[in-house]
């Protein structure tokens, strides 16, 4: 291969399109180019992807073949459609996954994610514990206006496990001030074990959690989930077939 060639993809930032030219087979100018074209932006695209799943931070990649929707009661404007199709995140609407211990809402809530990166959307993945030790981190040194504006940028925000663990009282604060940020402005996706009732116990002052879940609610879909725990079922299983 010419390094001439190498040199002009270089220029025109065409990445190593010159690797692909074994892999189409000449018939006419127009037809090649077009090929050779369309592989480059495939890769390019996919690069993107990689690229929006690692900033995601999420724990793992999950997708959403094979899972099963079955313990999710919607609400009745809002059906398992109307979720897959993302549109929530164009609207700028939120999704909350209320349900107990290991019914899925995680998986759920990165898959989501995960999608959502692959339609080009920028998400940022979170443990609700994580980043409130983060934003305290932060605003002890002075950084927290900064970091929750690096926030606010992403297209979708994910929060998973609120209510696993309750808050100081500033925690709380600054959590509040990312949410406030986000309203209107951005998607939330929130998983809890804790019905909305019980969120006084994590932020421990009644009028912070009125004004927090007031903003979650709005313009949002809840989703419920029932039954017992996808890691419980598993191991019952297993234990059976030994």
């Amino acid at each position: 291969m010419s390094s001439r060639l190498s040199e002009i993809c270089k220029e025109l930032k065409l990445g190593n399109m010159e690797k692909f030219i074994p892999e189409v087979e000449f018939k006419d100018p127009e037809q090649y180019l077009t090929e050779i074209m369309g592989l480059v932006l495939t890769e390019r695209k996919n690069r993107r992807v990689d690229q929006l799943i690692k900033r995601a931070n999420f724990p793992m990649a999950k997708t959403l073949e094979g899972y099963d929707f079955t313990p999710i009661t919607f609400p009745e404007d809002f059906d398992q459609e109307a979720l897959l199709s993302l549109e929530f995140i164009q609207k700028k609407e939120n999704i909350l996954m209320i349900g107990a211990v290991g019914t899925g809402k995680t998986y759920l809530a990165i898959a989501l994610g995960v999608k959502a990166c692959m339609k080009g959307y920028t998400v940022k993945f979170y443990r609700i514990a994580d980043l409130v030790n983060e934003l305290v981190e932060k605003h002890r040194k002075g950084t927290i206006e900064k970091t929750i504006k690096l926030i606010s940028k992403a297209s979708v925000l994910v929060l998973d496990e609120m209510g696993y663990t309750p808050m100081s009282k500033q925690g709380s604060e600054l959590l509040f001030s990312v949410i406030s940020n986000s309203y209107e402005k951005q998607s939330i996706i929130i998983t809890s074990n804790l019905e909305f009732g019980s969120w006084n116990n994590i932020f421990g002052e009644a009028r912070l959690t009125a004004a927090l879940v007031d903003r979650l609610i709005h313009h949002s879909h809840i989703l419920s989930f029932k039954g017992k725990s996808y890691r419980f079922k598993q191991a019952m299983s297993k234990k059976k077939s030994t």
